[in-house]
């Protein structure tokens, strides 16, 4: 996804991180990276507000089930797939 505004971090590389920062596992180099970006891009907010709020939507259904160690690698991997997907 591209809003096709110059950007000093590219849109991608922000949305491929977003589910990191929302977990709070990004360098503070990054989290105010993505920060700036998402202040001066919509369609990147618009989407991490969606991110956000499946995220939540699965904690508060799933947050007592013990989860696979290898799930949220194959989550983000099919994620990363659909994306690159529509990017065609």
């Amino acid at each position: 996804m591209s809003c096709g505004n110059p950007h000093d971090t590219d849109c991608r590389d922000v949305l491929d991180k977003v589910y990191a920062y929302l977990d709070g596992e990004l360098t503070d180099g990054d989290v105010v990276e993505i920060r700036v970006h998402l202040d001066e891009c919509s369609p990147c907010l618009q989407e991490y507000d969606l991110d956000k709020a499946i995220k939540a939507l699965v904690a508060k259904h799933c947050g007592c089930d013990p989860v696979p160690a290898d799930l949220r690698s194959k989550v983000l991997a099919r994620i990363a797939q659909v994306r690159a997907e529509l990017a065609d």
